[in-house]
């Protein structure tokens, strides 16, 4: 198929969460099995990968003609473009210091028309043929990803198929996190150069919602995972949107989202003091925890992070957004039992203010069993990921996740709530048939959340051949992407 990828992130060059490694690894994924494949996104930063294609495109947006470069280069096989304009590349991705851009409804807007355009006009690598534009190859098949891209199906009907171009093309809409919607001021509606008739497909209540015009004029949408799938139907997880979602019925499917190999093995991983396979769960352990080089990760990690170097203690992880979708709050209430435990923790993250000083003043408080870094740190995410023997990740809702993939990988036990790509991810520890790859507990609430860690923590202390079975099930996991893709072809191709 021609496939052509379109996200307002793309790792490494831009990233705030799991939607720029998505859109990285997918396209990877794609062209790997067989596609051709051609990813567009931002370029926010004169970033030093890319050369000018000398393709200029322009377009009438809010009162004015525009004129947008195409930059490209190859990542991993596969060709992307970086869309050029002065509104786009101002170093920040939506927003800076001061808070959200003003105009970041024009920006994405531009994003959208360009990566049409993209389709149409860049010729884009065919193995031992000569390269062509999608659009000359066969049908395009647009993946739009989360409200950034959601303005493209509208732009596909209303300027190209309406006037007799891209008749074949097709466009799979996906929700990485269906609670930012792209909502905008219809006084702005003026301004995106789109008939009066497509002002209905756009509303929402009075307010221009991006993300219900994608849902409403896409072929088919995925949502990052079964369970997510089924919980957007409905009002709890829908966010205004669960009656769009049900009335789209069979064109709304899940899709688990996969792990890069080459990004996160434990096996070569250069991030890492020491390399491991799931020899470091011994299968009759003489004492709990890893052996080999999980453990050498463990000293090296308390060390980094100046704990006592201890053996004979677990370390409990959080890497993420401290914010309430997170369970951040879940993690504060249960904190001061939790420093008393017989465990350490060492929490990674950066978000909401309140919480970043809670948990600063909690490891000032508790300096030899927590240890907590405000900020981010990618290669400090990935020894937390091998060192900790759990990582704990409480979010009340969680489209996919990709933390508790990457701690499977690692043979760190996750501990999750059971929600979205979280319950399809994570199959709970049953100690009487000597099942599970974790535990995921229920409701969200704190007193749910302690019972987990305690359960995990009396079986890593007393049980270590049941813990360090979990352990090597996850580790024996196949998570990487081709699975993934396959569905996502799939989809895109009925």
């Amino acid at each position: 198929m021609e496939i052509c990828s379109v996200s307002a992130e793309i790792a490494p060059w831009s990233k705030t969460g799991g939607l720029g490694d998505v859109a990285a690894a997918l396209p990877k994924a794609l062209k790997a099995a067989g596609h051709r494949v051609l990813a567009v996104a931002p370029r926010y930063k004169a970033y030093q990968d890319g050369w000018d294609t000398g393709i200029r495109l322009r377009f009438p947006l809010f009162g004015a003609m525009h004129e947008v470069s195409l930059y490209h280069t190859e990542s991993a096989g596969f060709d992307l473009l970086f869309v050029d304009h002065p509104a786009i590349c101002r170093g920040g991705i939506y927003g800076d210091a001061r808070g959200g851009y003003g105009d970041n409804l024009f920006r994405f807007a531009l994003l959208s028309r360009a990566a049409i355009e993209a389709a149409r006009r860049f010729p884009v690598s065919a193995g031992g043929s000569a390269p062509r534009a999608l659009s000359e190859a066969g049908p395009v098949h647009f993946l739009t990803h989360d409200w950034h891209a959601g303005l493209l199906p509208v732009y596909l009907r209303h300027h190209y198929q309406h006037a007799g171009l891209l008749r074949d093309a097709r466009v799979t809409h996906v929700i990485h996190n269906l609670a930012h919607q792209g909502q905008h001021s219809f006084d702005d509606w003026w301004g995106l150069d789109l008939p009066n008739a497509a002002a209905p497909t756009l509303d929402m209540h009075g307010v221009m919602n991006l993300m219900k015009a994608a849902l409403v004029s896409a072929d088919r949408v995925v949502a990052v995972s079964p369970s997510y799938a089924r919980e957007i139907t409905q009002p709890e997880h829908g966010f205004g949107l669960d009656g769009v979602l049900r009335a789209r019925g069979s064109a709304l499917t899940g899709i688990i989202n996969g792990i890069d190999p080459t990004e996160w093995s434990p096996t070569a991983d250069p991030h890492l003091p020491a390399s491991f396979g799931p020899e470091v769960w011994p299968e009759a352990p003489i004492a709990p925890g890893p052996v080999g080089g999980k453990a050498i990760c463990k000293a090296k990690l308390q060390a980094e992070l100046g704990l006592p170097v201890r053996d004979d203690l677990p370390i409990l992880g959080f890497i993420g957004r401290l914010t309430g979708q997170k369970g951040i709050d879940l993690l504060e209430a249960v904190a001061p039992w939790l420093a008393h435990q017989p465990a350490q923790v060492v929490l990674l993250g950066t978000g909401e203010r309140r919480y970043e000083e809670f948990f600063a003043e909690f490891s000032r408080r508790f300096p030899r069993a927590v240890a907590a870094k405000v900020g981010f740190d990618v290669g400090l995410a990935h020894r937390i990921t091998a060192g900790a023997d759990i990582l704990l990740m409480p979010s009340r809702f969680e489209p996919c996740g990709l933390n508790q993939l990457y701690a499977l990988a690692y043979g760190t036990v996750p501990l999750v709530h059971a929600t979205g790509g979280l319950r399809d991810t994570v199959q709970s520890f049953d100690p009487g048939r000597e099942q599970g790859t974790g535990w995921a507990f229920s409701p969200a609430a704190a007193d749910a959340f302690q019972h987990a860690i305690s359960v995990a923590l009396v079986t890593w202390h007393r049980f270590p051949s049941s813990f360090a079975a979990i352990a090597r099930r996850g580790m024996a996991e196949q998570n990487d992407w081709g699975r993934s893709a396959a569905a996502y072809a799939r989809v895109m191709a009925g």
